[in-house]
């Protein structure tokens, strides 16, 4: 096969910041075309990567030579593009959360299927190396199984992020359908389940608008209890004054491991009989320091390998119920469990 003809649906931050340069340095892949509702935004992305430019991604879809896109677009937007272009014969990139319902996402995963392409979810968490060293050394069996965590995403809010600013559809419950808790809670609760390799079984959450315009939550805390039965908290920020959070704390039956919690040592161990690990493993990307993804590279070698990629549809609706649950919980002001 030639190089993967793509095209990108969104021509905003997450396009440019991660997309858009990640294809460009991949040498399987090219961009062909680029598609904004905002006409300058795709003009100029065309001009810097040498493609086409669309305002309607239907357009865009109806080119045969387009073999591959990526879906940069307001969460309500994603299923609708990603079943009109699988069914157009594209394999997708979607990012996330990679629906508003599981509705949404059952559609998503089933257009694939019936397609024979490939739909995978952008959640990069798994990628970041600090996070595969912990994923290792967790997996090695030395600390012993996982009793309780604390997994964390906080920054100063998506305005500091979003191509709009503060008039960002981040925002607006319409588009955005929640606020932190798609933006970044459902990182950690992809993470979460990748890391353990288990599922969430119940969960209890709160959330608020504390400081942010707007109808959606800007802060959420939750509980989370495993099928494993451990247990665990998750909180998704838009309030954090200065800098980031992304950290991940795992108490576990023979040691505790802070990940991503130290800015020289990305993956710290401390075993009950002493012995103390310091892991530099790489910088986790934060919205002012971006790092490659991985998830375009394995997007591109997943099509090449002819093989389902890393998260798949399935894994990224499982993810999205999580988020569904914590929501259901702060409404109904109850536990959830996941899937009733």
């Amino acid at each position: 096969m030639s190089r993967l003809q793509i095209g990108v649906i969104g021509c905003g931050s997450i396009a440019r910041h991660r997309h858009l340069p990640e294809y460009a340095e991949n040498p399987r892949a090219v961009v062909r075309a680029v598609c904004d509702v905002v006409p300058h935004r795709a003009v100029e992305m065309a001009d810097k990567y040498g493609a086409r430019t669309y305002a309607d991604y239907t357009e865009l879809l109806r080119d045969p030579n387009i073999q591959a896109v990526s879906v940069c677009l307001p969460n309500v937007l994603h299923a609708k593009v990603t079943v009109a272009a699988l069914q157009a014969g594209k394999h997708v990139l979607c990012e996330k959360p990679m629906a508003t319902s599981r509705k949404e996402a059952e559609e998503m995963v089933e257009a694939a299927r019936s397609s024979g392409k490939l739909l995978m979810i952008g959640h990069n968490q798994r990628f970041m190396a600090a996070h595969v060293k912990a994923k290792q050394m967790l997996h090695s069996g030395r600390l012993g199984a996982v009793l309780t965590f604390r997994t964390t995403f906080s920054h100063g809010g998506p305005e500091r992020w979003s191509i709009d600013g503060a008039d960002s559809w981040f925002f607006r419950k319409p588009e955005a359908f929640v606020g932190a808790l798609g933006d970044l809670g459902v990182h950690k609760a992809d993470l979460i389940r990748w890391l353990l390799e288990d599922e969430v079984e119940s969960i209890s959450a709160f959330v608020s608008t504390l400081e942010k315009p707007g109808d959606v939550e800007d802060n959420a805390v939750c509980v989370l209890r495993m099928l494993s039965g451990a247990m665990g908290t998750l909180t998704a920020s838009w309030t954090h004054h200065p800098g980031e959070d992304n950290s991940t704390h795992l108490y576990c039956e023979h040691g505790v491991m802070h990940i991503a919690a130290d800015p020289v040592h990305q993956v710290i161990v401390y075993h009950d009989d002493g012995d103390i690990e310091r892991i530099e493993a790489g910088q986790v990307a934060t919205n002012q320091s971006q790092t490659t993804s991985g998830v375009v590279d394995e997007f591109v070698d997943a099509i090449f390998s002819d093989r389902e990629s890393a998260i798949p549809g399935s894994e990224g609706m499982a993810s999205l119920q999580v988020i569904l649950a914590a929501v259901q919980s702060a409404e109904l002001g109850c536990v959830v469990s996941i899937g009733s």
